[in-house]
């Protein structure tokens, strides 16, 4: 009996307060992990930045960047940087952090891992507000094409969703895709009708349709970042809302999540991003499908977290697609929205293969 008082002091020293103090809590390490994925984007986010102020046809060393940009260096070089590479590169950022962040949004709508602009016609309605523009309003400037092509956008989700909405349960994940691919189908024809009728028009429309963000202007940025800004805070709204939905319409609903809302909250938010993106450098296409599997590979599938990755992934990968572009078969570039799928699909395959993708 004696010997049992020692014991008992042995047992209860090994749980001190300084072998409680080193655990940590699964969330808080999760919490942690997260927050150190999102730090790695900002940098690279910031290295894309440079490489894209830096690398091309005339490569610029980084101290002239620095010097061009912070202390108003003259030569051909600050030239080059502020007058070309500046704008372009934010461009780039714009265009894609909103591709990602409609990606996102679409896909956890409609609970379709292959959703994204593309798909679901909204780009194509862009495209055929560009169409429409060069050939009967005469409109032949970038400037000029954003407002069309945010009216594409906007009128092609419309009929989608309008499309999906009849009939028994609604917009379905399914009805919202198939009606998604009839507006696409039905705006395809439509831009080869006018473009087979009407050969000046092909000629200009070609090189907006490929995707580039070569040759933009700051005036071209100045017009879509309040789209950006808008579309962004409404995806961001919802982002409870798709976490909800990803577990079924019965589940959210049972957690106090109006279905209708959250969905044409997110799609006008998707749809004012897409718009946004093929406004400025045409239909770029890759990101919004790609990005938002590579984000959720990383951070988990709650969207407080992947819509902010989305946002610092979907830059990375178009500004690293364009400088590709830029340095293949020099002089000559390579449009980026053609290197976006060259780069991208390497990366989702390894999603697929490795089983990364949530299904």
């Amino acid at each position: 009996m004696p010997a049992a008082a020692p014991t008992t002091r042995s047992t209860r020293s090994t749980r001190g307060p300084g072998s409680t103090g080193s655990t940590r809590s699964p969330k808080g390490v999760l919490i942690a992990r997260r927050a150190g994925w999102v730090v790695a984007g900002v940098v690279a986010v910031l290295l894309a930045v440079l490489l894209s102020l830096a690398v091309g046809a005339r490569a610029v060393a980084p101290s002239a960047v620095v010097d061009a940009l912070l202390r108003g260096g003259g030569g051909d070089d600050a030239e080059v940087i502020r007058d070309l590479r500046v704008p372009r590169t934010l461009i780039g950022l714009m265009v894609g952090a909103a591709l990602a962040l409609a990606g996102t949004a679409l896909q956890g709508i409609t609970r379709n891992p292959i959703a994204d602009p593309g798909i679901l016609g909204i780009s194509q309605g862009a495209s055929v507000g560009v169409v429409l523009s060069i050939a009967f309003a005469g409109v032949h400037t970038l400037t000029g094409y954003v407002w069309y092509a945010f009216a594409g956008a906007g009128l092609a989700s419309v009929a989608v969703y309008a499309i999906a909405a009849r009939g028994r349960g609604g917009a379905t994940p399914v009805k919202l895709a198939l009606g998604g691919a009839a507006i696409n189908a039905l705006l395809v024809s439509v831009t080869m009708a006018v473009l087979t009728t009407d050969a000046a028009t092909m000629d200009e429309f070609r090189f907006w349709q490929v995707g580039s963000i070569a040759g933009r202007d700051a005036q071209v940025a100045g017009q879509i970042w309040p789209f950006l800004l808008a579309g962004t805070v409404l995806v961001v709204c919802v982002a409870r809302g798709l976490d909800a939905l990803a577990l079924g319409e019965d589940v959210a609903k049972g957690l106090g999540q109006n279905i209708a809302a959250v969905r044409i909250l997110g799609g006008l938010g998707a749809t004012v991003l897409t718009g946004v993106g093929v406004a400025a450098a045409g239909p770029i296409a890759f990101v919004g499908l790609a990005v938002p599997h590579i984000a959720r590979a990383i951070v988990g599938s709650d969207h407080r977290w992947v819509l902010p990755m989305a946002a610092l992934i979907g830059p990375v990968m178009l500004l690293v697609s364009d400088v590709v572009g830029r340095i293949v078969f020099p002089p000559g570039e390579i449009p980026a929205g053609v290197m976006t799928a060259l780069i991208g699909v390497p990366f989702l395959v390894t999603l697929v293969r490795r089983k990364a993708v949530p299904a």
